[in-house]
């Protein structure tokens, strides 16, 4: 399967701006954003100071920030895309609806991790169960009635143990999930909405980048 394992923090850098790929690290003042304000390379300082970036850049851009956020390879986000296009509705907010409903998101936005990274790894590593099932596919796409909950043999390792103090009152989930602390599970109780996904992307740009 293909992944990216390159320093993420350099992904921030080219984006000229905060993805939040690194959870806690990311509001630090170790964030490469903060520190480096240029894009990464031997050229970094001269492109920030390069022309005004084309319609096309700009499009682009903002296709590779969304791939980024989410972590998912092209010919993945292609396939997303075909499948918005499909879809009734906007096809950049249904796009972004997809994103949201993969299963190492709803892991991350539960608050059972720190980054979409780190959620992804958890589910691999076969965590996580999906309405009683064992799974370890990030990528599967929960609805509507689903239930996400840590497996039993999961429950006593020192991660979820440290994890569910951290927990305890202090995760705030959008209002598409629910989440029950005690029995270290979260159930989709509806469709995510535009407003509730808190992530600076203008995703026109990237419908127009696909419809060239």
């Amino acid at each position: 399967m293909a992944r990216y394992t390159d320093a993420v923090c350099k992904l921030c850098r080219r984006e000229g701006q905060q993805l939040f790929l690194k959870g806690e690290r990311c509001l630090s003042p170790k964030c490469a954003v903060t520190k480096r304000k240029t894009p990464p390379g031997d050229h970094g300082k001269k492109a920030a100071f390069a022309r005004k970036m084309s319609d096309y850049g700009k499009q682009m851009r903002e296709k590779q920030k969304a791939r980024r956020i989410y972590g998912v390879m092209e010919r993945q986000f292609r396939r997303y895309f075909k499948e918005a296009s499909r879809r009734k509705g906007m096809t950049g907010v249904t796009l972004l609806m997809i994103l949201e409903t993969r299963l190492d998101n709803v892991v991350y936005r539960l608050g059972f991790a720190d980054s979409r990274a780190q959620a992804r790894q958890l589910v691999r590593h076969g965590h996580f169960n999906l309405n009683g099932h064992k799974v370890d596919i990030p990528s599967l796409l929960v609805k509507p009635g689903d239930v996400v909950a840590v497996r039993e043999g999961s429950r006593n390792s020192t991660y979820f143990k440290d994890r569910m103090q951290l927990m305890q009152g202090a995760v705030t989930t959008p209002t598409w999930l629910t989440l029950n602390v005690a029995e270290q599970s979260g159930s989709v109780v509806g469709s995510p909405a535009r407003e509730e996904i808190a992530i600076d992307l203008n995703e026109q740009l990237i419908v127009e980048y696909y419809s060239r």
